[in-house]
């Protein structure tokens, strides 16, 4: 595939809000987190990235539409509801660098853009020799939920075979209204670790 790619930092992310905010709501209303998600509410949430001069986008583009990206933040410069866990077990919040989304259209995965969207943001927060751990967390889903199409496989053993292990007692609950739906309910979100070299 002919893909490009680029990099975003701090407030240059701004300038790809909207591309990104609609690639998370279009990727994220997939199981297994069925997010009905509105663009008000992305463009809120990207600010976050935006005012932190170490975050990271790295986008992939087919043409000039991107069809990939994924970003990381210092887990310092997240949102309280992001930090709650780590600072209730202790941690500190200063040595660990935060995975945000990896979010890629169907079409494009299977060619190795899973791995180099670890590998960018790894790379990304070594370059600081500032931090411990990266982190990311992911949606609990019931075995058994109504919406889990036929043949999902969760992306666990991916998750292992890069070095990440759950973290027991970090669990983080996020609101967002499923498919469908037009409340919020609270989602369990578990984190993965993995120490820096």
């Amino acid at each position: 595939m002919d893909l490009r790619f680029e990099k975003y930092r701090g407030a240059a992310i701004r300038n790809v809000f909207v591309p990104l905010a609609e690639l998370r709501i279009r990727v994220f209303r997939d199981f297994p987190y069925l997010y009905e998600g509105t663009l008000d509410y992305e463009l809120e949430y990207l600010k976050t990235y935006a005012q932190s001069d170490r975050a990271l986008l790295f986008a992939v583009y087919d043409g000039e539409k991107m069809v990939g990206a994924t970003t990381c933040i210092p887990l310092a410069d997240e949102t309280p509801e992001v930090q709650e866990p780590f600072l209730k077990a202790g941690y500190n919040i200063a040595e660990v660098f935060y995975f945000g989304e990896s979010i890629l259209l169907p079409q494009y995965r299977g060619h190795g853009l899973g791995h180099r969207f670890f590998e960018e943001r790894e790379a990304h927060a070594a370059s600081f020799g500032a931090y411990r751990y990266t982190c990311f967390c992911a949606v609990e889903r019931p075995d058994d939920h109504p919406l889990r199409p036929a043949g999902y496989r969760p992306l666990d053993d991916f998750w292992t075979q890069r070095g990440y292990r759950k973290a027991p007692g970090l669990v983080a609950q996020f609101s967002w209204p499923d498919v469908h739906e037009t409340e919020p309910t609270a989602k369990n979100m578990i984190y993965w670790m993995k120490p820096l070299p």
